[in-house]
């Protein structure tokens, strides 16, 4: 059997430079590998924990769909899907969370930290890591990409699968490694870890006027104009550097170190570079909007493929547990 490959991205915001280069961008470089199957989906689910406004959420989920595909995600290489079209997902959660202790989840990083910023806590997203699980072991995952943030929610599904496994006396999942993007952390406006639930985002959607406004708005020291200022510590520079070529990293740093430019400056030359970065997304984004059905037609296609593969593990796992 081919190697599996599966991600996703949550529609709980319009996505940003944090999703792009700590996700989709590697889903995008993955799908060039031999002998390989992958699944994309839009985790619309998980978006409820956050997102309980229907409309915004159906507008959101259309978004995410037309900006895969617009970064390059093809539909001949890669299955892209809405987690909600195959709705086996919850059903697997719920045998997995039957073997599951209270202990592993209140040890979960991301309700620990949501909740010590002040973040209101729902069943949902202590429950979270969980459905996440069954997300990745019901497509018989391999290779999970994600951030480093996420590395502890795949070690907690080979934990759950290894906790289904033994009890039942099964070999129904296997285990899951994670693959680590290049860039683990993209910094937000405001230094710490870009995030929809941190409000510090730039929005790949944002034209050039709303993204002049953001970056802008880009959180510095208060070193004058005239001082020497390091590049290492910059978040304005960090930004670019995702961008930008080994030369012009270098000559950006060059300019820093040689100090007499200020951030003001440093800004506008992030400025250029995202707008000029994403130049073509944009131009393909705009031509799918204006082929609503064509958008549509991949997410179903994509459904049909999805849950052929996930009704199958199901039906084992429930044999397993002695279901009919």
């Amino acid at each position: 059997m081919p190697k599996r490959i599966l991600s996703g991205v949550q529609s709980s915001g319009k996505l940003h430079l944090g999703n792009y280069f700590g996700a989709i961008k590697q889903h995008i470089e993955l799908q060039n590998i031999p002998d390989t199957e992958r699944f994309y989906f839009i985790a619309d689910f998980h978006s409820l924990t956050t997102v309980q406004d229907p409309p915004r959420l159906r507008e959101l989920i259309n978004d995410a769909a037309v900006d895969y595909l617009a970064l390059g995600l093809d539909p001949q290489k890669s299955v892209l899907f809405r987690q909600s079209d195959v709705p086996e997902v919850q059903e697997l959660a719920w045998l997995l969370a039957c073997v599951t202790g209270m202990g592993l989840l209140e040890r979960a990083h991301s309700y620990k930290d949501k909740v010590a910023k002040g973040i209101e806590a729902n069943v949902g997203l202590f429950y979270y890591p969980v459905l996440m699980a069954a997300d990745i072991l019901i497509y018989k995952s391999n290779l999970v990409p994600v951030g480093k943030d996420q590395i502890q929610h795949i070690e907690m599904t080979q934990d759950m699968a290894g906790y289904f496994n033994n009890r039942f006396k099964t070999k129904i999942f296997v285990r899951p490694e994670g693959k680590l993007s290049e860039t683990p952390k993209v910094p937000g406006t405001d230094g710490e870890k870009m995030s929809k639930s941190y409000g510090n985002t730039i929005d790949l959607q944002a034209n050039e006027k709303e993204l002049k406004k953001v970056i802008m708005s880009i959180k510095t020291d208060s070193a004058p104009v005239e001082a020497q200022k390091d590049p290492d510590k910059d978040n304005i520079f960090a930004l670019y550097s995702l961008m930008a070529t080994a030369e012009e990293r270098d000559a950006l740093s060059q300019r820093y170190r040689a100090g007499g430019m200020g951030y003001g400056d440093a800004k506008k030359v992030l400025l250029e570079k995202t707008v000029a970065y994403f130049a073509e997304y944009r131009e393909k984004r705009a031509k799918l909007i204006a082929k609503p059905d064509d958008v549509q037609d991949v997410l179903r296609e994509g459904a049909k493929k999805a849950r052929a593969v996930a009704r199958q593990t199901l039906d084992e796992a429930r044999q397993a547990c002695g279901l009919a």
